[in-house]
């Protein structure tokens, strides 16, 4: 099973950081992996990780018996249109194309094939994503290998199709609006006196030990705040002055505002 052949069509920022990932977690040797995109300068930040490079997406495509395609919406008619000939029944299409449905995708590919629609997140290179996935009828033979290869990219997790989007924003965005947070920390922690570096560290390993926390107890983030919030305890003072300028609400409307965008554009 893990000796399938993968093809990754588009390897930007996403489909880059899976290769990376792949190769990382030792799910399949560089040699099972072909990549492909239509820019040389990306392709040649492949070149140090030995996989085989491709501008045609044809050539990458035909040998390979699992296709990720992670490019942008508007170019994934054009990339199905391309490599349609070798979309057979016996091959596993994964797209990580955000805003385009499954239906969709099999109207463009073929009905028979099995298509399974995946939004992981940029930690993916880290074997640190967030990865969800929806699929067809057609995919139940594959999905533990599926699953499988992107448990070795982190953890995963399964939804309905109707959630993707919703998803999208919350995991694949939320990679942004927790990064913003740790850069407004980091701005903090300069002013009170902290270097940009050591304020860097500071921040990111002390949300990395608060995901922990929240991870391994399941534990609501509130009952965690409580053990830290003393009466008229400086955390308290701190918290309370950041909601009172819109903190929860600013962030919450931040992932409506994304939501209201992606879904907009699915219609």
């Amino acid at each position: 099973m893990k000796n399938k052949k993968i093809a990754i069509i588009g390897v930007g920022n996403m489909g880059g950081a899976i290769a990376v990932g792949l190769l990382k977690s030792g799910f399949v040797p560089a040699t099972n992996i072909s990549v492909a995109d239509r820019k040389e300068s990306t392709l040649k930040k492949m070149d140090g990780l030995k996989v085989n490079t491709f501008q045609n997406n044809l050539d990458a495509a035909k040998n390979a018996d699992v296709i990720i395609v992670a490019v942008k919406p508007y170019h994934i008619e054009g990339v199905i249109h391309e490599i349609k000939s070798v979309l057979t029944a016996d091959k596993i299409f994964i797209s990580i194309v955000a805003g385009v449905g499954i239906s969709e995708l099999g109207e463009m590919a073929g009905s028979d094939l099995p298509i399974f629609r995946v939004m992981p997140n940029t930690a993916i290179a880290l074997q640190e994503s967030l990865t969800c996935i929806s699929a067809n009828g057609n995919t139940d033979p594959h999905k533990d290998y599926v699953v499988e290869l992107f448990d070795k990219l982190g953890k995963t997790v399964e939804i309905p199709e109707e959630l993707m989007a919703a998803a999208t924003v919350l995991s694949s965005c939320g990679i942004a609006y927790a990064l913003r947070y740790i850069r407004a920390a980091m701005q903090g922690g300069i002013e009170i006196g902290f270097g940009a570096e050591m304020a860097q560290f500071i921040t990111a390993q002390t949300v990395k030990g608060a995901t922990e926390l929240v991870l391994q107890s399941g534990n609501h983030p509130e009952r965690e705040i409580d053990k830290v919030t003393t009466p008229r305890g400086i955390t308290i003072t701190g918290l309370n002055e950041m909601e009172h300028k819109g903190f929860s609400s600013s962030l919450i409307q931040g992932v409506l505002a994304s939501y209201k965008k992606i879904d907009n554009s699915d219609k």
